[in-house]
């Protein structure tokens, strides 16, 4: 069968073809900020060879990494938090990376009140302690300058700029470190200046701390002797590289009662390895909570 298209059909054919691919491509390119997914940055463990007037300093909060994604909160694997609509109504539409944070040595708290599945009014006492803008081009000392301008100028009596200073030498890192810890906090981030933000690991962005930590699965429950007989004596943890090993240390009585589940993942602490790769006078800290796992 042969068909007489006339230009003007022709015409009009070509002109939708190209008005919908006009749209088309310019609804992919104005999306907004917020829909597609933005890199999460990772740190390093201090290394001895930095130049510290290099780096922006700050202190490490133990609290729960979030992420505003400019409509909701998030957890660092991307889990919703269900944060109170009060909570969160000021905090704009950047990208803001931060803690949620109550204060030192209040993790537990912290995760009891930011991981419920129903918020409650306890979410006034958490702050949320912001320390880069993923979305933003310029390096990290352009960035900080605009997260503090974002708070200042916000309305939200819940956004705080994590303070952050610049120190000459290690000497007086590790005085700054000592004197931190010494006061309950965990640690030390230290930001090159000049870095910009990246995926996965950064070697521009460190943490020190007096001690390390990893994380390890529970796949055995030790019994106890002595006082610590009908409870636990120890967990048999292993790593992600397959090592297992014991962890007897760190823990309360309570949880001793009431051990970690097997195949639940824990925080650990150690310091350094013995030759076998074995993590040296491991102590345990505490549970990953499910959401975050």
């Amino acid at each position: 069968m042969h068909f007489n298209y006339s230009p003007f059909v022709c015409l009009i054919s070509v002109l939708l073809y190209f008005t919908t691919t006009t749209v088309a491509l310019c609804s992919s390119q104005l999306q907004p900020i917020s829909s597609a997914p933005t890199p999460q940055q990772l740190a390093h463990i201090y290394s001895e060879d930095v130049v510290i007037s290099d780096y922006w300093i700050s202190e490490k909060l133990d609290g729960i990494r979030a992420r505003w994604t400019g409509s909701k909160l998030i957890t660092r694997s991307g889990n919703t938090i269900n944060a109170p609509a009060w909570y969160t109504k000021d905090f704009g539409e950047h990208i803001l990376d931060g803690e949620l944070w109550l204060k030192r040595n209040g993790f537990e708290q912290t995760t009891s009140i930011v991981l419920r599945d129903t918020p409650t009014q306890d979410w006034e006492r958490v702050k949320f302690m912001l320390f880069d803008l993923p979305a933003h081009k310029g390096d990290f000392t352009q960035r900080l300058t605009h997260l503090k301008n974002l708070v200042e100028a916000s309305h939200s009596p819940y956004l705080f700029l994590i303070p952050h200073f610049k120190l000459t030498n290690k000497s007086e890192l590790m005085t700054k470190l000592d004197t931190l810890v010494a006061q309950g906090a965990e640690g030390l981030m230290l930001h090159h200046q000049h870095a910009l933000y990246e995926n996965g690991r950064s070697t521009k962005l460190l943490k020190l701390k007096k001690h390390q930590d990893a994380e390890a699965k529970v796949i055995g429950h030790i019994p106890g002797k002595g006082k610590y007989q009908n409870m636990l004596g120890a967990l048999l943890v292993e790593l992600e590289n397959g090592l297992q090993f014991k962890i007897g240390t760190g823990f309360k009585d309570l949880q001793r009662q009431n051990p970690p589940e097997i195949g639940a993942i824990i925080t650990f602490k150690h310091y350094g390895f013995t030759a076998k790769g074995v993590p040296r006078f491991a102590s345990f800290m505490r549970v990953r909570p499910k959401s975050k796992q």
